[in-house]
């Protein structure tokens, strides 16, 4: 293969005196022009090549210059379009990616291995499910279904559109794998809530002799936080350990975040304070852990430092503090908050903020201003937000003058007449106020709907696992009820042995 010399460049070009004016885009412009000229005597090698790279990966974001490449031919080596995809769903124009890729294949220019995990990726990002099965038929065609990093790529896309079994199937029919195929599999589980599924596929990846990486633990911490197993969690924290992992920011934002969600808040702080780099994401672990968990004080005292140690708060920071003004019934700072989300730190306020500032003003009975709160946003509130609101007017009923729960509970049910939980709500409230022929009228027409009660549900932690109980619910396939009962019953003996006293 022959090697172009950087000085033939300039036996086409001479060079012109250096201007301390020329911009990015006059360079970019001017490596066009070079490019084209390339193409032009058919030496569009290694030179051309790396012009187009600098185009497409031009730090400005700005891939016009790269769009009128004359590459865009017949003659153009697919490197060059692999290029100009990969510019494109790396600079958040993964559609775009897409479209560069359909006008490659209209030109009969032929895809390598290297263009479907870029276009894959791309698919992923945004959920583009047609696209990219239509990909993986031209992946099987060009016979690269068995290559492992387009395969990898695959069930990450498939994880991405919420179709876990597809992924598994992808998974499932590797005659290869790697630690990265394993982790892309666990990946798609933990995000299609598929929680007990991935711990049997780590102790799967286990037995197959594979060593869980860094990617792998966050994974697992993922999925004991959303499950609340802090036994789990705290094992995996001493595989890191015993593993001799570096608990650097992606890994100890994954513990706090663990310990935090589990109640562990202890634990959270412990990790936390011994972090030598800390970005937004945990900050915001640590703030939400402490918030949700009853240490308000603390929650909002770990605010000011975050913000002393130049870091800038997102969505989820704010989540935090409004949620630890609401635990602390700090209506005033939850409005400061609130505000200096939107003005100072131009953070638009997502529904759940408006929940949590609902939240904030129900809590401590300003059922009014919470209701005009709620009419007064730019966008329309969900049920969940009306819910709140109806939970508070259940609360504090006897000060609602203003007949706020009548008004709220006609909004919920006109936004979801076929929910159970909704007309149970209001049954209730019918029946605190000793209106028993509404309330009557409510369950009736439950039960002419069909609509049952869904029985409340809470959990325990036994040895590691997590076992569910419902009310009502008389035996449990795996735990001795008639313990529980018992204990149960010693317990209320005991309280009021107590009370007596």
């Amino acid at each position: 293969m022959v090697r172009l010399q950087i000085l033939t460049a300039n036996y086409f070009f001479p060079p012109k005196p250096f201007n301390s004016n020329l911009n990015l885009v006059s360079a970019k412009q001017q490596c066009v022009s070079l490019v084209k000229h390339f193409f032009q005597i058919g030496g569009y090698g290694l030179i051309a090549g790396t012009l187009l790279r600098f185009i497409a990966s031009s730090p400005s974001g700005n891939l016009n210059h790269a769009g009128v490449l004359p590459c865009r031919s017949e003659k153009s080596e697919v490197s060059y379009w692999n290029d100009i995809i990969r510019s494109y769903a790396t600079k958040d124009s993964p559609r775009e990616a897409i479209g560069v890729y359909l006008e490659m294949r209209s030109l009969g220019i032929s895809p390598d291995k290297l263009t479907f995990p870029i276009l894959l990726k791309a698919c992923a990002a945004i959920s583009a499910l047609n696209e990219g099965r239509k990909i993986q038929v031209d992946v099987v065609k060009h016979g690269l279904d068995c290559n492992v990093y387009v395969q990898n790529t695959m069930i990450h896309f498939y994880g991405s559109c919420r179709r876990i079994r597809n992924a598994r199937r992808v998974f499932d029919e590797m005659s290869y794998r790697t630690v990265v195929s394993w982790n892309a599999v666990l990946s798609a589980c933990v995000d299609n809530e598929c929680l007990k599924e991935s711990f049997g596929l780590f102790v799967k990846m286990m037995d197959s002799g594979f060593d869980p990486d860094e990617t792998t633990m966050v994974i697992l911490l993922s999925s004991c936080s959303e499950l609340g197993n802090l036994s789990f969690g705290r094992w995996v924290h001493s595989q890191v350990i015993g593993n001799g992992m570096d608990v650097n920011c992606r890994l100890g934002t994954a513990l706090v975040d663990m310990y935090g969600k589990c109640g562990a808040v202890y634990e959270a702080s412990m990790v936390f304070h011994r972090m030598l780099e800390r970005n937004v994401w945990t900050w915001s672990a640590m703030i939400l852990g402490l918030a949700q968990h009853g240490f308000a004080s603390d929650a909002l005292e770990l605010f000011p430092k975050m913000k002393q140690s130049s870091i800038s708060p997102n969505y989820v920071t704010f989540l935090g503090i409004l949620c630890a003004c609401s635990h602390a019934g700090l209506v005033d700072g939850g409005y400061k908050f609130f505000h200096d989300m939107e003005n100072v730190h131009v953070i638009e306020p997502m529904m759940i903020h408006y929940g949590a500032m609902v939240d904030i003003l129900s809590r401590v009975g300003r059922l009014k201003e919470a209701y005009n709160f709620i009419l007064k946003m730019p966008v329309e509130a969900d049920p969940v937000v009306w819910r709140t609101l109806l939970s508070a007017c259940t609360i504090h009923g006897v000060n609602d003058n203003d007949r706020i729960g009548d008004k709220v509970r006609k909004r919920l049910l006109e936004l979801e007449p076929k929910r159970s939980g909704n007309l149970v709500m209001v049954a209730n409230m019918f029946a605190e106020v000793g209106m028993w022929d509404k309330a009557e009228n409510v369950r009736r027409t439950m039960k002419k709907r069909g609509l049952k009660k869904m029985a409340g549900e809470s959990c325990i932690e036994v040895g590691g696992s997590i076992h569910r109980f419902f009310s009502g619910e008389d035996d449990h396939p795996q735990l001795d009820c008639e313990d529980f009962l018992q204990l149960l019953y010693g317990l209320n003996l005991h309280m009021k042995s107590v009370k007596n006293l």
